[in-house]
């Protein structure tokens, strides 16, 4: 930030609470009047014109009379995001691939760029991102970095390590450091499903839930939750490990060795196994085509996640489920166990629960992590 105050091309801001209060209600819930800004806020309508005249002169947003009430009265101040204020850096590791986008401030993807990592030695995949960063940096003046992996992560005094990554082979590696030096950006880390339930709290099909979960179906499975529009992070970086609850005493074995837990089901790897098909999609096409081996680890799988969904819609009273992920054909596959398993193991006094499916591409996770960003410095 310059000593004018203003925005700069590589930095943000510093905005005090109310300032983030109203920017927040214009990024999440879109153009606003200054009336119905108020109402939201709390703030009278005096504080809200010396608010959002000091937004206005940073750049982040802008004004114009766009809303005409039917009948008599005058047109309503509207306030708009500025988009192109600043732009966003996310990535999503793999095992052995880097996912990249660009958004601007209102989460739309500009620009992608997808690398194999050469190894997944810390240092190389650490270089990697910020060739990567440095590419994007030509286009955009780049304002923060967001970096999501499976695993767990923990978060001290606005920092970031990874506890543990299994696909990545790591163990208390301090990554938001490492980038944040690396890039010369303000950095975010977080676990992949972790940041995919903030992205569509703030941005997807959860925005206007203040109590949500998520689950994200692929090589593994994984949820998150938001409580009171807090995104529940745990004291140990553990939230949402729902892969092994309890299904059945007498399924298959896990990897964990636990026999009849979730993620003995409903895992892609699981599904291959008890399908003895080649792969997830081969495993699809013979349960279609009629083969009952893989119409059933299908079906049991659909079972298995129904289990996890009322456990979450027990535990949290969400106004939403939403299920995603590389994995996500389960779920339509077996959409009438699915269903059978909520309402069997759904508390008999609790609602029904609202589940949505939401069609997934891998991009999505480097978009979570721009929107972790986009929160980092809002």
């Amino acid at each position: 930030m310059t000593d004018t105050g203003r925005l700069t091309s590589a930095g943000w801001p510093e905005l005090h609470d109310a300032q983030r209060a109203v920017l927040l209600e214009v990024l999440i819930h879109g153009s606003r009047s200054r009336a119905d800004l108020a109402r939201r806020t709390n703030l009278s309508r005096a504080t809200l014109m010396r608010l959002t005249r000091g937004l206005v002169e940073l750049g982040l947003v802008t004004e114009g009379q766009t809303q005409v009430p039917a009948g008599r009265g005058r047109p309503s101040e509207m306030l708009h995001l500025r988009a192109e204020a600043a732009y966003f850096v996310g990535v999503k590791l793999t095992g052995d691939a880097l996912y990249a986008v660009v958004t601007d401030l209102h989460a739309k993807i500009l620009a992608t760029e997808e690398r194999i990592l050469p190894s997944r030695d810390v240092a190389t995949v650490v270089g990697l991102i910020a060739e990567v960063v440095d590419g994007f940096s030509a286009d955009f003046p780049l304002t923060a970095a967001g970096v999501c992996l499976a695993g767990d992560v923990t978060y001290s005094h606005g920092d970031s390590t990874v506890l543990g990554s299994h696909f990545l082979g790591w163990e208390n590696v301090p990554l938001g450091e490492l980038v944040h030096s690396a890039t010369g950006l303000a950095t975010a880390i977080s676990n992949d499903v972790q940041a995919l339930t903030v992205a569509h709290h703030w941005f997807g099909v959860g925005v206007g839930c203040t109590t949500m979960a998520l689950i994200g179906l692929g090589a593994g499975i994984g949820s998150g939750i938001v409580v009171n529009d807090e995104i529940v992070r745990g004291s140990r970086g553990h939230p949402g490990k729902v892969g092994h609850l309890f299904v059945t005493d007498t399924g298959p074995v896990c990897d964990r060795g636990h026999t009849g837990c979730v993620s003995s089901f409903v895992t892609i790897p699981a599904i291959v196994a008890n399908s003895g098909a080649s792969g997830f999609w081969e495993a699809l096409a013979a349960a279609a085509a009629g083969d009952a081996v893989a119409d059933l680890a299908l079906r049991n799988a659909g079972h298995a996640l129904g289990v996890v969904v009322a456990s979450l819609a027990d535990l949290i009273d969400p106004e939403k489920v939403i299920i995603t992920g590389e994995a996500l054909a389960v779920a339509r596959y077996a959409s009438d166990e699915l269903d059978a398993s909520i309402r069997r193991h759904l508390d008999p006094a609790a609602e029904p629960v609202d589940v949505e499916l939401v069609d997934f591409a891998f991009a999505d996770y480097a978009w979570a992590a721009a929107i972790a960003a986009i929160r980092h410095v809002v």
